[in-house]
């Protein structure tokens, strides 16, 4: 949809991640498109380009579960009338309509990311912000090396519950300079992805759909650029 928000539509549900805006409306038409699925709402964490509240108010005609991470504010959900789960990282659901089950591992940032294991065994990823954040030309030597070793050690963690995904959404930030693609490249080689998403553009996804420039030696990911609001594939 933007930045780092997804629609993802499966037979059993519509899951919805990190919206934070929807300028093409696309979410409308999804829906339209999938009359009988649940709509799941996750959200990674409080960041208003992550979290945006009017998504209590989308999709009122459909039953709808909100998956949220434990750093969003309660004050900000509505108390009544809606069903709610929340996650702290190493949390698991096994009751969240149109999956197996739900996982939700560290960030090097604030919240959550999330694992969902769909019915037929496949995994979607989520990072929110887990990424090795690190600004090479303004930060220190022991800075740089501090951001990776915490990175890796969170990436290690997913890659051996989860060492092959259907689908991973992670960012890749032009803003980050030299390194900018450094933690996806890292996380590509550690987990076996089928289906790469970067995100997390903030306006610049010229970089990050350059995937030549940074996915591993011999690396089979098939790479998909939505780099417009309102962009999407099928997957097979």
């Amino acid at each position: 949809m933007d930045h780092s928000g997804f629609a993802v539509t499966t037979p059993q549900a519509v899951m919805v991640f990190d919206y934070y805006k929807d300028p093409d409306r696309k979410l409308e038409k999804v829906l339209r498109e999938s009359p009988e699925a649940d709509v799941l709402f996750f959200v990674s964490h409080h960041h208003p380009d992550h979290f945006n509240a009017s998504i209590f108010e989308l999709a009122q005609d459909r039953k709808r579960t909100y998956i949220l991470a434990n750093d969003i504010f309660s004050k900000l959900v509505p108390d009544k009338g809606l069903s709610v789960a929340w996650m702290s990282p190493g949390d698991i659901i096994d009751q969240i309509p149109g999956t197996q089950k739900v996982q939700a591992f560290k960030s090097t940032d604030a919240g959550v990311a999330y694992a969902i294991t769909l019915p037929d065994g496949k995994v979607i990823f989520h990072a929110g912000d887990l990424n090795d954040w690190h600004w090479s030309e303004q930060s220190t030597p022991a800075e740089v090396r501090d951001a990776q070793a915490y990175f890796e050690k969170i990436v290690n963690r997913v890659a051996e519950e989860y060492p092959e995904m259907y689908v991973a959404m992670f960012p890749v930030d032009a803003r980050m300079g030299a390194d900018f693609a450094k933690g996806a490249k890292t996380f590509l080689q550690k987990v076996k992805v089928d289906n790469f998403f970067p995100m997390h553009f903030w306006g610049e996804p010229q970089k990050a759909c350059k995937f030549e420039d940074y996915l591993p030696e011999g690396c089979k990911t098939q790479c998909h650029c939505l780099d417009k609001p309102g962009a999407e594939t099928t997957l097979k």
